[in-house]
């Protein structure tokens, strides 16, 4: 079965086309800048990539872009939208109505539209691209897989914040989590590369790239994750400040006279990384500055780390106990350095990496934990395109 992933963006839309029996992507790209005079179309296709620059003033004319590039271009992936046998839909926020993947119909597509609000800048997008698709291809099936339907399994310990009761019945003020196809995706095979069930493990799974999350997964089902209402809370991030004290936020209203548009950009885009160090979200940037003596660049390093190592104190004790820590994302994958920051002095846990594992570059699954380490340290490269495929195929060939 060939089944077209689509992840729109606020600004983007990512695509691949995938063979789901063999695991095999067969095309795959990404239209940037949509909605900007500078939009173009980044296309793969057998190793060979071709970049293009048209119009995409919108989510409709770049799923009608990825059409044409899967059919009409130089080397096409399908003879017709025919070989395309379903679609699977990343969608942010499920809230609480979606604890699963689902065939996508009018009232589904209704419930993404009333929670764009907790995620305006990619349900609102999704539903375009959905819309487009339909439009295109009226009997093809189309599934949506929710990053929030991971933590539904959350007890209401977990998910429910300490103010009036009333706020949750009323706006439904909770914790949702976010990056839950990646965590999803990473446990999955943690325990393939183990050869384990899943319901027999305790991991603590930790995206950490621009954006970050961490997740405690208890025998298969996550009971705490470190993103909130929003993907604001939790961990530091590249330019998002993650959990602070909430009097900051009116403290700043009043001293700066920010409005709630003003603060939630500061909170948003100038805090994490960036507002620590005064020069880059990026963490590259960041370690290069330090390495030069930057004194702020080396404490939004250090920060960083210490936010992690926060969440990992946390979930150990809370499942009591932890058979393996799996890193992903860009920072979790490819910096040896941070990695060696936030498992330092841990061998009295058990916890034990190995610097030559540690220091193997590239973006593959390995093992980086020593031997002798009671708990294992894993690296794997996260795949939330193959996970969509998956959900999409199992529901459609169930039908």
């Amino acid at each position: 079965m060939h089944v077209l992933v689509v992840n729109a963006g606020s600004s983007s839309l990512k695509y691949q086309l995938v063979h789901v029996e063999t695991g095999r992507v067969i095309a795959k790209g990404i239209c940037e800048r949509v909605g900007s005079p500078e939009s173009f179309i980044k296309h793969e296709r057998n190793g060979e990539k071709a970049v293009t620059e048209l119009p995409l003033p919108d989510h409709v004319a770049s799923v009608h872009a990825v059409i044409d590039a899967l059919v009409d271009g130089e080397n096409p992936a399908i003879a017709a939208l025919s070989d395309i046998h379903a679609i699977g839909f990343r969608i942010v926020h499920g809230g609480q109505y979606f604890d699963k993947s689902v065939i996508i119909d009018e009232e589904v597509i209704a419930r993404i539209d009333e929670l764009s609000e907790l995620a305006p800048l990619h349900n609102k997008p999704a539903i375009s691209a959905i819309r487009a698709c339909q439009k295109l291809m009226p009997e093809t099936p189309m599934v949506a897989v929710f990053d929030t339907s991971f933590f539904q399994t959350l007890p209401p310990a977990a998910y429910l914040y300490p103010i009036p009761y009333e706020y949750y019945e009323k706006y439904g003020i909770r914790k949702y989590g976010a990056h839950g196809t990646s965590h999803r995706y990473v446990a999955y095979r943690a325990a393939q590369m183990l050869g384990e069930s899943l319901d027999d493990l305790k991991l603590i799974t930790c995206h950490l790239g621009s954006g970050c999350s961490m997740t405690a997964i208890d025998h298969g089902q996550a009971i705490d994750t470190s993103m909130g209402f929003t993907p604001l809370d939790g961990l530091m991030m590249g330019t998002r400040c993650g959990i602070i004290d909430p009097a900051i936020v009116p403290f700043l209203m009043d001293h700066e006279g920010f409005n709630t548009a003003q603060i939630n950009e500061v909170l948003n885009k100038k805090s994490g990384l960036l507002g620590i160090s005064g020069t880059s979200n990026d963490l590259r940037s960041i370690d290069e500055a330090a390495d030069k003596g930057d004194p702020r660049a080396a404490m939004a390093y250090e920060m960083f780390a210490h936010s992690v190592k926060r969440y990992l104190g946390s979930y150990t004790y809370l499942m009591a106990g932890v058979d393996a820590i799996v890193l992903t994302a860009g920072v979790g994958e490819n910096s040896a350095k941070m990695r060696r920051l936030i498992f330092a002095g841990m061998q009295r846990l058990g916890i034990r990496i190995d610097d030559k594992k540690n220091k193997m570059m590239g973006s593959f699954e390995r093992i980086i934990s020593h031997e002798k380490s009671r708990v294992t340290v894993m690296v794997i490269p996260t795949d939330e395109e193959y996970m969509i495929a998956k959900d999409t195929y199992e529901i459609v060939s169930a039908m």
